[in-house]
């Protein structure tokens, strides 16, 4: 059986601010959707995958960072080997590879399968596998359609139909080129760091004839620097996908990856999610709670709504598309909608925390002055008191509100 591995790229902390106030407690890459870490979904499809037993991640986090989780993955996952490799530097999508590519080449596998950590998706890998087989070319990525007027903010790909060769390829065209888009996740032959060799190469004599002096030499882009030559020379092609398939960038954009990671468990009839029964609450479509968490009978929750460990919620509360993290406290006859709660936070009784629902969750907070409508956010260690309404609003930790708050950012 031909042996695979793969590479989850994590980048580090000074990335990631767009997922603040979140971030500043935990790396986005270990943020809990749907009652698990984010990476722990890229783990459980890759670990679907016959004879792929490595997988390398990659980033520039301290070290410590990942050393308590890859112990409870490697238990979750015992066919996978994890391990975290540290750059020590950011060194790009493809210099991050490249740098460890003895790693990587070592036991020999056939393909390597490279992904974004920062994207939720169904992941259809096996199908992938298969496609790639047909062709043969140096690269599938994973693809899918989105609406024409986002389509600019991502790589964009022209497709042969017949064949599905990607004939074109533009990283955030400033032009509208195609509906469909890359999804950060990329399936490569071995051979492909020859090319990635020649791109470092290419990139090298581009800025010596441009006298650029910013350039790192090690510094290389796989969207920007790689994924085009590959297309010019005919050895790329794609998988078209019709699963779901979300970047999560900013903290709000975790909702909707939430739910989409849910509805995906809840079509597949998983064990973990939550059921109404006599005792219980009432559980209106997809729901995660945690085992520890205590939920009063007479509280009713969903759809979309992951509850983490230890919360307390109270009697009559409503908790609709919402992800309240570790230790939250929610009092009586409270509401809380389209938002994230922080960690240790208290909401009081009859207090309402209510976001936005929108389409685009990646879109800057801030637009002329104004913060836009988007999830609501509160950070580690928030109180709301009681009778209190936060509505729209970003909240950084440790905030007590003592009053009722709209459209803004309370740092």
């Amino acid at each position: 059986m031909p042996l695979y591995k793969a590479i989850i790229l994590v980048g580090g902390p000074s990335r990631a601010t767009r997922f603040r106030p979140l971030s500043l407690n935990v790396p986005k890459p270990l943020f809990p959707v749907a009652g698990a870490p984010l990476i722990s979904h890229h783990l459980a499809a890759l670990s679907k995958v016959k004879g792929l037993q490595e997988v390398l991640i990659v980033g520039f986090f301290e070290d410590a960072v990942f050393e308590r989780y890859i112990e409870q993955a490697s238990n979750e996952f015992p066919n996978l080997n994890l391990k975290y490799l540290r750059e020590y530097q950011a060194l790009g999508t493809a210099g991050g590879i490249y740098h460890f590519r003895d790693e990587i080449i070592r036991g020999n596998p056939h393909q390597f399968f490279v992904m974004h950590v920062d994207v939720a998706c169904t992941f259809p890998l096996n199908e992938m596998l298969s496609a790639h087989m047909k062709h043969r070319g140096l690269c599938t990525m994973l693809s899918t359609k989105i609406v024409r007027e986002q389509a600019n903010k991502y790589g964009c790909l022209v497709q042969d139909p017949d064949t599905n060769q990607v004939l074109h390829y533009v990283e955030k065209p400033e032009t509208f080129i195609s509906d469909l888009i890359s999804c950060g996740v990329y399936l490569f032959d071995v051979a492909v760091f020859t090319e990635i060799k020649k791109a470092i190469e290419n990139k090298k004599e581009q800025d010596a004839l441009a006298e650029s002096t910013t350039f790192s030499d090690d510094k290389l882009s796989l969207e920007r620097d790689l994924l085009r030559p590959l297309s010019e020379s005919k050895k790329l092609y794609v998988y078209i996908t019709d699963g779901f398939w979300k970047q999560i960038k900013t903290a709000g954009s975790a909702i909707s990856a939430n739910a989409a990671y849910l509805q995906l468990q809840q079509n597949e009839n998983s064990n973990r999610l939550t059921t109404s029964n006599q005792d219980g609450p009432e559980i209106i479509g997809a729901v995660y709670i945690h085992p520890s968490a205590q939920v009063d009978p007479t509280a009713k929750i969903g759809p979309n709504v992951s509850i983490g460990p230890r919360v307390i919620i109270g009697k009559g509360v409503r908790v609709k598309d919402s992800i309240l993290l570790d230790n939250v406290t929610i009092g009586h006859a409270s509401c809380i909608i389209h938002s994230v709660i922080g960690w240790n936070s208290k909401i009081g009784a009859w207090a309402r925390v209510e976001g936005t629902a929108v389409n685009d969750h990646n879109e800057e907070m801030m637009k002329n002055g104004v913060k836009v409508q988007s999830i609501t956010i509160l950070g580690k260690e928030v109180s709301v008191l009681d009778e209190t309404i936060i509505r729209n609003c970003i909240v950084l930790p440790h905030k007590e509100l003592r009053s009722s708050y709209h459209s803004q950012i309370l740092m």
